[in-house]
């Protein structure tokens, strides 16, 4: 890798880019579930987000390196079955979101042509996995000013239609007693909980960062503040603009549908635009992070070497990590596992908020803040199974799947090392 170094810009784009592509998707699923209380769920999903940043903003100061979520579990628990498993847990986690970034890349792309053969799906996912992968085997250095170019045109776009829209609000859409109750914006903010994952890779940036202990936080808690204020002004705009039925109608592009009376065809097809953009930055930044933690998972699992026959183990984990999400994206139904995506991503982020608790004269944090954290994402996690119960319980067993591979992918580990088994 490049000793290059990368600065606050590059970082925040990598942030944002992480966390922006998860808007497209999720937005017809939150209106479907939360009806006008969309902006509202999309605000308390937001909460619990920046609570954990604090977390993961304390934890990244004093453990500044590649391994990020993967270091910080394994600093506070010790290398045993507890955090092997959150650490593979996550590692799928990642796979899972990268699958359905890849999916909406996809669906997106082919809307632009006459064709809508699946083939031409699947040629847009493998061309989008490959790239990024391409992409990622250059410096940091690279990788950053890219997310910088990505991110400041998807997010004109997406001003511009803010700006364009408010003048298209129709305030009846978004009267208080049209509103829906309080448990279904509870629970459509927990299944869109996803579209603000991304945020927790910036801990990945720290070793390749400008002075990471001064820019570190206020990267995190800027693109928290700034995304969760992004998401809820489209979503009013959105909400504003048309009919509820209309944006139920075509929830899975519901942006470009409603781009469409705002700012015309032309805007409708830049906002598709941005679409893949945002899934294709989304993509890059995570596949950033999560191929540089996978070298510090092999690592903790007796793999110290840097090179493994010549090659980078970053490298080798972007190579494993790419080749599976291509076979995923391709070949599997990941609507239903997205849920349990969530599921996962609350799990983990509950861990690293006890992380930091047990850490918090070394991090010199305010243990309370992140109990509370602890506490917030159980019960999100608890209404999240829930509702997935209410109305599809068979996505809760993709959840109870992936947590069982990875125990047992850990069991087998120190059974084949002749290791004792703790926790």
């Amino acid at each position: 890798m490049s000793s290059k170094k990368i600065g606050f810009w590059s970082v925040w784009a990598l942030g944002v880019g992480g966390i922006v592509g998860g808007l497209f998707p999720a937005l017809g699923v939150v209106i479907q579930i939360a009806d006008a209380g969309a902006p509202l769920a999309f605000a308390i999903a937001g909460t619990i987000a920046l609570i954990t940043t604090y977390a993961y903003a304390k934890l990244s100061v004093a453990h500044p390196c590649r391994g990020g979520t993967v270091t910080f579990l394994n600093q506070a628990f010790g290398l045993g079955l507890f955090s092997g498993t959150l650490n593979l847990l996550l590692w799928f986690s990642y796979v899972v979101m990268l699958s359905f970034y890849l999916q909406a890349f996809g669906s997106y792309g082919i809307s632009l042509f006459t064709s809508t053969q699946p083939i031409w799906k699947h040629l847009l996912i493998s061309l989008a996995i490959l790239g990024t992968t391409g992409l990622n085997l250059l410096t940091a250095n690279h990788i950053g000013k890219s997310q910088i170019w990505i991110v400041s045109f998807k997010l004109g776009i997406l001003i511009l239609f803010i700006l364009m829209g408010s003048s298209h609000i129709d305030i009846s859409h978004i009267q208080p007693a049209s509103v829906s109750s309080l448990q279904s914006i509870f629970a459509g903010a927990m299944v869109i909980f996803l579209s603000y994952e991304g945020f927790e890779l910036i801990a990945n940036t720290a070793e390749d960062l400008v002075n990471p202990k001064y820019t570190l936080p206020r990267v995190y808690y800027s693109v928290i503040g700034f995304v969760i204020l992004l998401y809820v002004l489209i979503a009013l705009v959105t909400l504003g603009a048309e009919p509820i039925e209309q944006i139920l109608a075509a929830k899975d592009y519901a942006l470009a549908e409603v781009a469409k009376p705002i700012m015309g065809q032309f805007g409708s097809v830049l906002m598709t635009i941005a679409a893949l953009l945002s899934t294709l930055s989304a993509s890059n930044a995570t596949l950033y992070g999560s191929a540089r933690f996978s070298s510090v998972i092999a690592k903790s699992r007796g793999f110290d070497g840097s090179e493994i026959n010549g090659r980078d183990q970053s490298s080798i984990g972007l190579f494993i990590t790419s080749g599976i999400t291509l076979i995923i994206a391709n070949f599997f139904d990941i609507s239903r596992i997205s849920t349990m995506g969530s599921a996962g991503f609350l799990l983990i982020f509950a861990a690293v908020n006890l992380a930091n608790a047990r850490m918090h004269r070394y991090t010199k944090s305010k243990q309370w803040i992140s109990l509370l954290g602890v506490g917030i994402c159980l019960v999100a996690l608890g209404m999240l199974i829930w509702f997935a119960l209410q109305t599809d319980p068979q996505t809760v067993w993709v959840l109870v799947f992936m947590v069982a591979v990875a125990i047992g992918i850990e069991v087998i580990y120190y059974l084949s090392k002749n290791r004792q088994l703790h926790l």
